[in-house]
């Protein structure tokens, strides 16, 4: 190549720097998030991810499915994850223990799960104890939220967990499955499995509907180390400002949301995407700003203290901090 060649294609690569000066790179950041299963309620972390919210702050999020009672928990202890979605009692439980944990934006403002009983059988008005009483309750493994909840409402109808029942604690995917093979003839479930089951005669719709009748509830929320927030406090503001960018979507662009869905459940029919999503919208699931109010830890605390979960009195302050909900929210 001839000096005047040479010089020639600098120029113009020179140009095209200056046309184009982004020059795609790996993000700074790259966060793991652990959930205890893959679940149309975290839709607004995925929308935050599909819609690129946490790149905006340098910021890659990987999410990783642990379906154990407290696996995404103990990936966070670890240090082998930034973060995991569960409700904020697993943080007390934490602190229970010497670790210090806290959540920093909500998700899921509702409890996400629906009580079904088998078909053929009958509710009387609202007689729960005399549905459930001799039955097997299929519901999560212990020290996860659904199962938690499943003991809070047994004792609040009178039944005990050991002699009144036969508790059958299970993954969450497998509640369906339980109650299909008959092992079970009431199931703790939430969607996909509440519409595929109705739709396959294996349970009637929801006897008991969990997010209208316990109302705010800190359910599932972001959870990371104390020390996350001391040592990377910008991190943890450009996720938060993803996720509350991602509820926002959420509520103003339904279908936009919709289409996010089908591409994160791709196997899923269509008609069961749809169900579950207007159930969701339905019962008000998602928060709409991502603040967790004091009354849905209320709710959320007394739920896994009167289970027996539970065993000290952890307050607000202790395991939640919204600080940089509030510093993005506006």
């Amino acid at each position: 190549m001839n000096r005047r060649k040479f010089l020639g294609t600098t120029a113009a690569a020179g140009a095209a720097l200056v046309a184009k000066p982004y020059i795609a790179h790996a993000a700074k950041h790259e966060l793991l998030v652990a959930e205890p299963v893959h679940s149309t309620g975290y839709l607004p972390m995925y929308i935050a991810m599909a819609k690129d919210y946490f790149a905006e702050a340098d910021i890659n999020v990987k999410i990783v499915t642990i379906e154990t009672g407290s696996g995404h928990t103990n990936a966070v202890l670890s240090g082998q994850a930034f973060a995991f979605i569960g409700g904020p009692e697993h943080n007390a439980f934490a602190k229970a223990k010497g670790a210090e944990l806290r959540a920093v934006v909500h998700c899921v403002d509702r409890g996400n799960v629906y009580f079904c009983a088998a078909k053929g059988l009958e509710l009387q008005g609202r007689d729960f104890a005399s549905l459930i009483k001799g039955k097997a309750f299929a519901t999560g493994g212990f020290g996860g939220t659904p199962n938690s909840i499943t003991r809070y409402m047994l004792k609040k109808w009178g039944l005990d967990a050991k002699n009144d029942i036969t508790l059958v604690e299970t993954a969450n995917s497998a509640i369906l499955a339980a109650v299909r093979g008959k092992q079970a003839q009431i199931g703790c479930s939430t969607e996909p499995f509440i519409t595929q089951g109705v739709k396959n005669n294996v349970w009637s719709e929801p006897f008991f509907n969990v997010p209208k009748e316990l109302g705010p509830y800190a359910y599932s929320t972001i959870n990371i180390r104390l020390d996350s927030i001391k040592k990377e406090p910008e991190v943890v503001r450009g996720f938060v400002r993803g996720m509350v960018k991602g509820l926002k979507f959420l509520y103003a662009d339904k279908n936009g949301a919709a289409e996010i869905a089908k591409k994160q459940f791709p196997t899923m029919p269509l008609e069961d995407l749809k169900a579950t999503l207007d159930r969701s919208f339905a019962d008000e699931m998602w928060s709409k700003d991502g603040m967790i109010s004091r009354a849905a830890w209320d709710t959320g605390k007394a739920v896994v203290t009167e289970a027996g979960i539970l065993k000290t009195d952890v307050k607000y302050d202790e395991i939640i901090d919204m600080s940089f909900v509030e510093s993005v929210k506006s």
